[in-house]
C-alpha cells in the first residue's frame, strides 16, 4: 500500500515537473521570439534601412539675420524613396541652378558658393521652400511694429514660399529674386533631399 501511494506520488510529481518544463519551455520560446525580432530590428538600423517619413516639421529662421521672426514647416514628403529636409542659407547675392522637372523644382547643379550654415544643394534635390519679400504690415511683439500695424505703414515683410504651391515657373523666379540686398542680407533655401541607399 505505501509502496502504491509512493509510486502515485512520484507520477504526480513527474507530472507537475514535466508541465513547469513544458510552461517554461513556452515561455523561452515566446523570450527567443521577441529576442530575435529585436535583434532583427537593430540589424535594420545597423543596415541604414529607412522608413518613408510621413510628414516633415522644421522651424526655419527667416530672414534678415536677428529678424527674430521664425516660420513652422509642416509638409509631406514628395520623393518616392526616403529623404529628409536640408536649409541651406546664401549671403547675397547668391546663385541656384534649378530646372522645373515632372512639376518639381529640381536642382541640377551643385553651387559653387559656400553657404553660411554649411549646408549645400546637391543635383536631384528639390526646392521646397524659399524666402520671399512682399510688401505688408509690420510683425513682431515691439512698440515699432505695433505702432507701425496701427497706423498701416506697409514694408518688406519676409515669408517662406511653398514652391509646391506655384501655379506658374515664374512664381518660382519672383519668390527667389525678391530676396534682394536692399531687403536682406541672405536668403534661405529648404530642399528635399534622398537619403543614401541602404546596403
Amino acid at each position: 500500500m505505501r509502496f502504491l501511494y509512493l509510486l502515485i506520488s512520484l507520477s504526480i510529481l513527474i507530472i507537475q515537473i514535466n508541465g513547469f518544463a513544458v510552461n517554461n519551455y513556452a515561455m523561452i520560446n515566446d523570450i527567443c521570439t521577441i529576442r530575435d525580432r529585436m535583434r532583427s530590428t537593430q540589424l535594420n538600423l545597423i543596415k541604414g534601412e529607412q522608413t518613408m517619413p510621413s510628414r516633415f516639421e522644421m522651424e526655419v529662421d527667416l530672414p534678415p539675420k536677428n529678424s527674430g521672426l521664425v516660420a513652422q514647416i509642416s509638409c509631406e514628403p514628395v520623393m518616392n524613396v526616403p529623404s529628409r529636409l536640408v536649409e541651406v542659407r546664401y549671403k547675397l547675392p547668391f546663385g541656384l541652378d534649378v530646372a522645373p522637372q515632372g512639376g518639381l523644382a529640381v536642382c541640377t547643379k551643385e553651387n559653387s558658393g559656400v553657404s553660411s550654415n554649411g549646408n549645400q544643394e546637391k543635383p536631384g534635390d528639390v526646392l521646397r521652400y524659399t524666402s520671399y519679400f512682399s510688401m505688408g504690415l509690420p510683425r513682431g511683439d515691439g512698440l515699432l511694429s505695433q505702432g507701425g500695424a496701427f497706423a498701416g505703414a506697409l514694408s518688406w515683410q519676409c515669408n517662406l514660399f511653398d514652391v509646391l504651391k506655384a501655379k506658374a515657373w515664374q512664381q518660382v523666379i519672383d519668390a527667389l529674386t525678391s530676396n534682394t540686398k536692399e531687403r536682406t542680407d541672405e536668403v534661405v533655401l529648404i530642399f528635399e533631399r534622398a537619403l543614401p541607399a541602404s546596403n
